[in-house]
């Protein structure tokens, strides 16, 4: 495995030869075997050992165990550590064992999927394990791809296959790989393929970029350029597509998919690092004072120096107490119940994927109470990427709201009826709509009713599929596209086939066919798309879709009313986070039409600014046209999104976007999600290329948001200065932008300004950039992260947050697989950190609280009896009670607490995020609470020493004997620190359950049998040296005074603490006390949940079409080369023909030794040898 990475780093570029695998293995490269588990059955035991040994707190548990093997220093038993290092080391390596297999699990059941390999001119199954590079692949229908391969021939036209890629982004909707036309020709001929040997491929070395590949393929004395429009990566599914075959270039541990999964890393909590900092203390501490007893010996004789030696480390042994090792005992056994109470939780359970929430870790539960900042993903996981068409609005008339009889409009649930389409066989089941006036409206054949819907069923990009008889299948290059077409074919205008110069219709049950003349493409300087037809009645028609704001400027002056109409339904729309288009169309002069394409195909031929010629040509067409109305699409959040996000941002928890969409869909979901208001005081937006252009964007913006706060203090009024404290602003930045932001010039900058804005959205982004955000975030906030995504874009994220999450469902695996924890909709985040992660929190800050109080109470006892003792490391109390005390004594109600404590129920956790806020500043356990603590501990050691060594110096017995031997002396005072210890944990637990309750009264019970029992005549009969206080607790403990002085001693012990506590709820109350208090007082009424009402919002309108829509795809559908025709009929589609000209296809190279065809416009038509060099402009995105 480490060999395999170091030659990856070395490697500059990579040579694979096809069929060739003895030239092949000489660089050494992986094999296609995953191997993400950690041992085998030999390495287990020393790596897991040496892996355990590396924590402080087990290498100084091993050290006292190897001094408490010498008796000389000792007066301790061995058995007193060993049994808990033991327990420790054995539930540690039995859950890293657990782990591990169910990681060979996994890697087993991938590496043994089946593949067909050509393997000496045949094909044959192999396990993906033994596949290699530059062995030839066949996949077929919905197989994942093997390895990351370069597409060689497929069963569509032109070398055409479709792949899902939700393993690698989360994106459901297909996209289009293409293959050389040198290596399509091959086709499924194996005998072809067989021969394909040889041919060398010099390409990239391995690396995480998904969507860039370069290569070249050196065939018969060419080169052909290869990019990742020919590549087919790991994790990606073949679709609607029947076979390809492709020639593996990266395997294994080396595939773009793995190469993403980033480096794991140990992660540890805040807590866990301050409790090793402070045990370093505490035995540096106790270290200081038994060497201070060492120094009292060494001024007497050198026999007393050598004892004084030994005191030293006899000192060490008893005074290891104060950290014992139950407390890592007890630490882990609370992680892994708070882990189970995150998996039972059935209000984090799917039902509809059957997807339970799961803590895929033990380690991290009490981070989740501390996150301050949240990096998430866009599709998949904040959206369900699944667009429906909503409303919409047809000649100054609004669609799809619901009224009741008084004519007030009615909140659209699961319950409203939905729309009878029955009158349409070709309908979609699945489409639903609830405003059934815009059906009689197509009943009652109202023109621009039926003329809004044919646009929607002309104007797009879309390929139907028709696997039976009106059983239809869109395949859209994005959901935008897919739901509006959807929405015409239901309401009778189904769009049924095309051909390159055609497009058929079924208008209300007729077949109606159009000539297609030209497809006005897409960009993202156009934002809108138009075709020109001709209908059946001979009418030149154009139709265009796109952003309002672009369309407005083309109408013709006499639908300006019209316009000011739509312009306040489209506010409305907007208002409501959907996604709108405006829709015009125009009638066109059949002479006007033919000047214009003359025009045209002269400008498609020119080499000189020919997109710029071909852009003014297209707007000239497009002036004067008449509005339709306007669309408004739901580009469905998942649910529940909105609330939690606000209810997040009221736990002062920092959410950022990071996405690889474009700048206005990430705006979009900002708006939708209500992290974009129109009434925030600015959003600024970093888009600059250069260095320079980032640095003085934001620096200017650092500026407007008041980073130099104190200036704005010394220069401007009290309410400028105000205003910049309550001002809130979001940041939007580029990929481009973000990676000069990242430089370590421009980092700092980049967080002063990011962390003063309200909402930061990044789009555009890298997997890479992703993972330098958060390390980012890490470095200079020192801040706990958590990342939360689903695709295996996301694992680096995922990996370099403090906390990973993955979301689990139809878009992948790969992000739950790298995560911490997962579950299925992102709205179970709110009750992950609210309430689990703050429970967490709060009760293992208790539980440390409390472990370290008691044991400092019980150890120093020590120390006070030195000073009696003649510091001769004699203990005060018996070594069995040293062993049990907390082990039996105290530890299962300190357990009871720290599992089953909450100071206030979910409900109220969800009411009042702001009760989050202690976690996020360590307000509950740090280094000053470790120090009350301990004083505390330390006064109490204090009191249940002297007391009773006070009281006992002249009392005497009931029968006038004198009662202080030393063994009386130490049951009481160990009497005494059980009952105190049990008192003190009733005080501090909140939440009294029978299991508490069982556990507190139940340890004392058994406190007194064993004590008892120890000190009984016949266990001393059996067993005379390990029980020596025989008798002792039935003559001591049968004395009143004995009673009153543990009685006195409890009494001092509590009552300050309950004095300071009242003192201090009653006059500085906590946000928890309030809402404590709040609950108690409407506990009779029942708990209620929270209801955040989503804000409903004005805003300017976004284009549904900058956001999905893609450039090229209007070349690739008039080219016919994603259409199933047979190869010789595509002379029957002249280059010549209006429906080529707009397109704009580009001039071949000249080196080309392919016949070509010239027809009298100019333009010439290359034979299939030579269609590759084109592939680039015909796939354009």
């Amino acid at each position: 495995f480490t060999k395999l990475n170091f030659s990856s780093t070395l490697e500059e570029e990579r040579h694979v030869r096809a069929n060739d695998r003895d030239y092949n293995e000489r660089f050494s490269y992986a094999d296609n075997r995953i191997k993400t588990a950690k041992y085998n059955v030999f390495t287990f035991l020393p790596i897991n050992l040496f892996e355990q040994f590396q924590r402080f707190a087990n290498a100084y548990f091993l050290v006292l165990l190897i001094l408490q093997l010498i008796p000389e220093i000792s007066s301790l038993s061995w058995f007193t550590t060993i049994v808990p290092l033991v327990l420790v080391l054995a539930i540690t390596a039995v859950k890293d064992a657990t782990d591990d297999y169910f990681r060979h699990k996994s890697d087993q059941q991938v590496n043994t999927r089946q593949s067909q390999v050509l393997i000496k001119g045949k094909l044959q199954n192999e396990k993906w394990m033994n596949v290699r590079v530059g062995d030839i692949i066949k996949l077929e229908n919905n197989q994942f791809v093997a390895a990351d391969l370069l597409l060689l021939s497929s069963s569509e036209p032109y070398g055409l296959c479709y792949i899902e890629t939700a393993e690698l982004d989360g994106e459901t909707n297909l996209k289009v790989r293409q293959a050389l036309t040198v290596t399509s020709d091959l086709g499924d001929d194996v005998a072809k393929l067989a021969d394909f040997n040889g041919k060398e491929v010099i390409c990239e070395p391995p690396n995480n970029k998904l969507d860039k590949f370069t290569g070249i393929l050196y065939w018969k004395d060419n080169k052909y350029p290869l990019d990742n429009e020919k590549m087919l990566l790991r994790g990606c599914v073949l679709r609607n597509t029947e076979w390809c075959f492709g020639l593996v270039i990266f395997a294994g541990l080396q595939t773009k998919l793995m190469q993403n999964c980033g480096r794991t890393t140990f992660k540890r909590t805040s807590i866990d690092k301050l409790m090793n900092t402070l045990v370093l203390w505490v035995s540096v501490l106790s270290k200081g004072h038994n060497f201070w007893e060492y120094l009292q010996w060494k001024e007497l004789t050198i026999n007393a120096v050598f004892s004084g030696f030994l005191t030293f480390w006899s000192y060490v042994i008893i005074l290891n107490t104060v950290v014992p090792i139950s407390l890592y005992v007890s630490v882990e056994v609370l992680r892994l119940g708070h882990s189970y109470f995150i998996n039972w939780d059935r209000r984090m359970y799917y039902s509809r994927k059957d997807t339970p929430a799961e803590a895929r870790t033990t380690t991290l539960n009490e981070e989740l109470g501390q996150v301050e900042f949240i990096f998430s993903d866009k599709t998949g996981t904040l959206t369900q990427n699944i667009m429906v068409f909503n409303k919409c609005s047809i000649n100054g008339k609004t669609y799809g709201d619901v009224y009741d009889e008084f004519g007030h409009k009615v909140d659209i649930t699961e319950k409203t009826p939905c729309v009878d389409f029955s009158f349409n066989p070709l309908m979609d089941r699945k489409f639903r709509f609830h405003d059934s006036s815009l059906v009689e409206a197509i009943k009652l054949e109202e023109p621009l009713v039926q003329e809004f819907f044919r646009l929607l069923a002309l104007c797009h990009t879309v390929m139907p599929e028709e696997r039976n008889e009106g059983e239809l299948v869109y395949q859209a290059q994005s959901p935008d596209e897919g739901a509006l077409v959807t929405a015409a074919r239901n309401f009778g205008f189904v769009f049924r086939s095309r051909t390159p110069e055609t497009i058929t219709l079924y208008e209300m049950g007729q077949a109606v066919t159009y000539q297609l003349l030209a497809i006005l493409d897409f960009n993202n300087v156009r934002k809108r798309m138009s075709v020109i037809v001709r209908n059946p009645k001979g009418q030149l028609k154009l139709y265009s879709k796109g952003a309002d704001t672009i369309l407005f400027d083309r109408l013709d002056p006499s639908n300006e009313e019209l316009m000011f109409t739509t312009s306040e339904h489209l506010n409305e729309f907007a208002g409501e986070g959907l996604r709108t288009l405006a829709l015009a169309y125009k009638d066109l002069d059949e002479d006007v039409f033919d000047e214009w394409m003359k025009k045209l195909l002269f400008a498609s031929t020119t080499l000189e600014n020919r997109e710029e010629k071909l852009g003014a040509l297209y707007e000239e067409i497009e002036q004067g046209m008449l509005l339709l109305g306007a669309t408004a699409i739901e580009d469905k959040l998942q649910e529940g999104v909105p609330e939690t996000i606000a209810c997040l941002t009221l736990a002062n928890i920092k959410i950022w976007v990071l996405t690889g969409d474009k700048l206005e869909t990430a705006m979009n979901i900002g708006y939708s999600c209500n992290m974009l208001r129109d009434d925030m005081n600015e959003v600024f937006i970093i888009s600059g290329h250069t260095m320079l252009e980032v640095q003085q964007e934001l620096s200017k913006d650092k500026i407007s948001s008041g980073l130099d706060m104190e200036k704005t203090e010394l220069y401007s009024s009290d309410s400028v200065f105000e205003e910049t404290i309550i001002a809130e602003y979001a940041l939007i930045i580029n990929g481009h932008s973000l990676a000069h932001a990242l430089e370590a010039d421009l980092e700092q900058i980049l967080v002063d300004v990011a962390c003063l804005c309200k909402t930061v959205i990044c789009c555009r982004v890298t997997p890479l950039q992703k993972a330098l955000v958060v390390e980012v975030i890490k470095r200079h906030k020192r801040a706990v992260t958590l990342a939360i995504g689903d695709g295996a874009n996301d694992v680096s994220m995922i990996k370099s947050a403090h906390i990973g999450v993955g979301i689990s469902g139809q878009e992948g695996m790969q992000a739950v697989l790298a995560s911490d924890y997962s579950f299925a909709q992102f709205r179970y985040l709110q009750r992950l950190l609210l309430v689990h992660g703050r429970w967490s929190y709060y009760r293992m800050c208790n539980f440390l609280c409390y472990f370290f109080y008691k044991n400092f109470a019980f150890t120093l006892v020590h120390f006070w009896y030195g000073f009696l003792c003649g510091f001769s490391a004699q203990t005060v109390y018996d070594q069995w009670f040293i062993t049990l005390f907390n082990i039996v004594y105290t530890s299962l109600p300190v357990l009871a607490m720290g599992l089953f404590d909450q100071d206030v129920n979910e409900q109220y956790s969800l009411r009042y995020p702001n009760l989050y806020r202690p976690g996020q500043i360590n307000q509950l356990f740090n280094k000053r609470k470790f120090f009350t603590c301990t004083l505390q501990g330390v006064c109490i050691s204090f009191i249940l020493f002297f007391i009773p060594y006070g009281a006992f110096m002249t009392a005497v017995r009931d029968d006038g004997a004198h009662i202080s031997d030393q063994q009386a002396f130490a049951v009481t005072i160990a009497t005494s620190l059980v009952i105190v210890s049990s008192v003190q944990i009733g005080l501090d637990t909140n939440y009294w359950t029978a299991v508490n309750h069982f556990f507190i009264w139940g340890s004392l019970a058994v406190y007194f049998a064993i004590l008892f029992a120890m000190h009984s005549d016949g266990i001393f009969t059996i067993f005379p040296n390990q029980f020596p206080f025989i008798g002792t607790a039935r003559n001591s403990l049968n004395q009143k005074i004995v009673w009153l002085v543990i009685l006195l001693t409890t009494v001092v012990c509590i009552m300050p603490m309950v004095a300071v506590r009242f003192i201090k709820a009653d006059l500085y109350p906590t946000q928890t006390d309030k809402v404590r208090l709040l609950q108690q007082a409407t506990r009779r009424q029942g708990p209620q949940e929270q209801n955040l009402r989503r804000v409903r919002r004005t805003s300017s309108r976004r284009s549904a079409y900058a956001f999905a829509h893609q450039q090229g795809y209007g070349e690739l559908i008039t080219s016919g080369k994603n259409m199933k025709v047979p190869t010789s009929s595509t002379s029957t589609y002249p280059l010549s023909s209006p429906a080529r000209g707009p397109t704009g296809t580009r001039s071949v190279n000249d080196t080309t030794r392919d016949q070509t065809e010239t027809n009298s416009t100019g333009f010439r038509r290359e034979s299939d040898q030579n269609q590759e060099v084109t592939v680039e402009d015909l796939e354009a995105r």
